[in-house]
């Protein structure tokens, strides 16, 4: 017992000291200085003024502000992505927002915010940056209502742009469709281009679709292949509308006939 309490007079406050350090040390890992902060944030309360109003207000301003203009800055660079591909393509179209999408029907339909007296008709070809989005099914003077190429009830005719096999495609919803060839052994390989096809009696041909993502050959009664869309159909905010085929002969002036025999 005596020689316990010599060890404890000459150890016992450095042992006290060493735990208290190792101690404090786990705290301050496990709470990442939360505890210390409250601590400090308590001592030096009663020496802070308290917050001004105006202050607040005025931060909350500047902060709505700063998000606005991320806000807008991500609508300009859509609207020049989508402007970029509309001025890549030979037809003049009309730009709309998108302004409305069923919960119940968000790969099927989408609302646009032009109608008949903006020149949009029932039959007219949608497209947005990557592609072909669907057909203008409905139209009020102000609102169309556009069927997306992705609702498992659309048919596009298209066509493999490497080897020129043909079939149509159905939409799968989500970002995907399914198309079926007409030949029983198509020469199709993962990543060939889709487009539409000359076949096409609703869209214009050679307008992008989406590339192969997979094959089955041994599909019944036809061989399938799943495309992956190259329009963003998820997250469409603007698109471009483009006339039918038959309004594009009919506005296309007729060759003038040569005199040379």
């Amino acid at each position: 017992m005596y020689t316990l309490r010599r060890w404890w007079d000459r150890y016992g406050v450095r042992m006290l000291l060493v735990g208290l350090t190792l101690g404090t040390a786990w705290v301050v890992r496990e709470t990442q200085g939360a505890a210390i902060l409250e601590v400090y944030q308590g001592l030096t309360r009663p020496f802070q003024g308290a917050p001004n109003p105006e202050e607040q207000i005025a931060n909350a301003r500047v902060l709505e502000l700063q998000q606005r203009l991320v806000e807008l800055e991500s609508q300009n660079q859509k609207l020049q992505d989508l402007l970029g591909y509309a001025s890549a393509t030979p037809q003049k179209g009309i730009a709309a927002p998108v302004i409305g999408r069923s919960a119940d029907h968000w790969w099927q339909q989408v609302t646009l915010g032009r109608g008949s007296k903006d020149g949009l008709q029932v039959g007219h070809v949608v497209a947005g940056p990557g592609g072909l989005v669907g057909r203008i099914v409905s139209s009020t003077p102000h609102t169309s209502r556009v069927l997306l190429i992705s609702d498992p009830t659309s048919r596009v005719g298209v066509v493999v742009s490497r080897s020129r096999y043909t079939g149509f495609m159905r939409g799968q919803a989500g970002n995907r469709a399914v198309m079926e060839f007409f030949d029983k052994v198509p020469d199709v390989r993962r990543g060939d281009v889709i487009s539409t096809s000359t076949f096409s009696q609703l869209f214009p041909s050679g307008m992008p679709v989406g590339r192969v993502e997979s094959v089955n050959l041994n599909k019944s009664p036809a061989p399938e292949a799943v495309i992956e869309l190259s329009a963003p159909i998820s997250y469409l905010e603007w698109v471009i509308v483009y006339p039918t085929q038959a309004e594009l002969q009919n506005s296309t002036p007729a060759t003038p006939k040569s005199n040379i025999p």
